[in-house]
This record gives structure tokens, sequence and C-alpha cells, in this order.
């Protein structure tokens, strides 16, 4: 029985090591075989939109190419006005530092991670207060950095949607 025993083990450690082997070639070839988009098969509307990557569509990686293209055209569907915030927005991204644009995709991240349900709320809130006058906004966001991490911790767990902002 211990002869049967140490072969299983001496055996047990090839076969991870060939299963191991065999997982990272395959891997390797199903992203080889992901060519991606041609340049040549975008919409002419969509290679004016992303004429800046040309040059070096081909090396980026296939996700990178589909998430162009999906920007591409939601480009084309917008609006002049649409168009002109987007420009204000990536501009405003831009002028961000490595640091702050980290912090933005993080933010990101917690909010995509929230349920459903959390989301939405959170959403109105921020539709709520985007829609207050400037005044407004510029005061509340005044008292927001006057409270106390304590303070901030409670009304955002209290805080009713239907409440008046403070004024």
């Amino acid at each position: 029985m211990t002869a049967v025993t140490n072969l299983v083990h001496r055996c047990r450690g090839r076969l991870a090591a060939a299963l191991l082997i065999f997982l990272s070639v395959w891997a390797v070839s199903a992203h080889a075989e992901d060519p991606g988009i041609a340049w040549s098969a975008l919409a002419p509307e969509q290679q004016q939109v992303l004429a800046a990557f040309e040059g070096r569509w081909g090396q980026l990686p296939a996700e990178r190419q589909a998430a162009l293209a999906r920007g591409a055209t939601r480009w084309l569907s917008m609006s002049p006005q649409e168009r002109e915030q987007a420009r204000h927005h990536f501009e405003r991204w831009r002028a961000l530092s490595p640091e702050e644009r980290q912090q933005m995709r993080d933010r990101w991240r917690a909010f995509k991670a929230l349920p459903e349900e959390e989301r939405q709320r959170v959403l109105r809130q921020f539709h709520r207060f985007h829609d207050l006058p400037p005044e407004q906004r510029h005061a509340l966001r005044e008292r927001w950095q006057r409270m106390t991490p304590d303070e901030k911790r409670a009304l955002r767990r209290g805080l009713p949607e239907a409440a008046p902002p403070h004024r």
C-alpha cells in the first residue's frame, strides 16, 4: 500500500505541473486567437473619431479596441451639446493628477459594487444636489467640509431622501 501511495504522490506533482503548463499554453493561445477588431472593420465614422489610434490600433489589446469602438459609437450618437459636455469632462479628467485619477477610478469601482437599490439612491441624491442653485451647492459643500468625520458618517446613514437641504 505504501508503494502505491508513494506512486500517487509522485504522479500528483507531475500531473499538477503538466496541468499548469497546459493551462498556461491554453491561456496564451486563447488570447492570441482574439485578434480584436481590424481597423478596416470599423465604420468610416468610427475611424474618423479614432484617427489618433490608427497607427497603433493593431497593437492595442482586443478589449481596449472594443471599448474604443463602443466609445466612438457613443460619441457619434451624441448631440453637439452632449459632445461639448463630454469634451469638458475629458479636459477636467486630463487636468487631474495620477493620484486623483486613481481615486476617481476607485470611487467608481466602489459605486459599481453597490447593490442596485443603493446605487439608485446615491444617483437620486446626486441629481437632487446637482439640481440646486450654484449658491446653495456651494453652501452645502462648505458645510460638509466643516463637518467632522463622525458627523459625515451619521449624515450618510440617516439622510432621508425627501429631506430639504439645510439652509
